[in-house]
């Protein structure tokens, strides 16, 4: 069983915890989570990027010269796409990005990067996250302590709006439920921080 230490929110170590080999101890599999985080990706796509055909373009309603004799091209209309301000020819069109995966997988996904993040040592367990106030200084002043200056992702057992708000302003900082957390955002942090409460949660779901 994989071993951690419990800080508080000053950085000081008060316990030590074991996390569940099936959650936090497995060996990470690259190619699933490389998937389920392009899948991911592909989700958060709006698919609203749209071109105009030749029909959709104003004008070009008559034939532009008659269609034998004058020396050019013939030419339909001075809205087919090799005219300037002609339509897009094979443009782009609203389209649904989305596809889905199967539920294994996204499982085998978050549990590979979290035993990642615990063999790497960027798993921090913190004993009680609690803001008395709106203050972003409490919470800079916790991960500074913790040595997680830069990218972070702090889960939380329950929803705080004090705590969420109180971290919104911080570059590179993001807060998470264990229900909404998902493998985009524990792959692109340095430091994944974890309210204790949260670990038994996330053990429960998980395991």
């Amino acid at each position: 069983m994989p071993k951690v230490n419990v800080y508080d929110m000053a950085g000081k170590v008060v316990s030590e915890m074991e996390l569940s080999d099936s959650v936090f101890g497995i060996e990470p599999n690259p190619a699933v989570v490389h998937a389920v985080v392009v899948n991911y990706l592909a989700n958060q796509r709006q698919g609203t990027q749209s071109t105009k055909t030749r029909t959709e373009v104003s004008g070009g309603g008559r034939k532009p010269w008659r269609q034998k004799g004058t020396g050019h091209a013939r030419q339909g209309s001075i809205r087919a796409p090799q005219w300037r301000h002609g339509g897009i020819a094979l443009g782009p069109k609203p389209r649904d990005y989305s596809y889905s995966l199967n539920k294994k997988v996204k499982r085998l996904a978050i549990k590979s990067v979290f035993s990642d993040k615990v063999a790497g040592g960027n798993l921090i367990v913190v004993d009680n996250i609690s803001v008395d106030a709106y203050k972003t200084k409490t919470i800079v002043n916790m991960l500074s302590a913790l040595g997680a200056d830069k990218k972070a992702l702090i889960l939380m057992p329950e929803k705080n709006p004090m705590l969420i708000k109180s971290a919104a302003n911080i570059p590179g900082v993001k807060t998470a439920l264990v229900n909404t957390i998902n493998v985009y955002d524990i792959v692109n942090c340095d430091k994944f921080i974890v309210a204790k409460d949260a670990v038994a949660k996330l053990e429960e779901v998980y395991a």
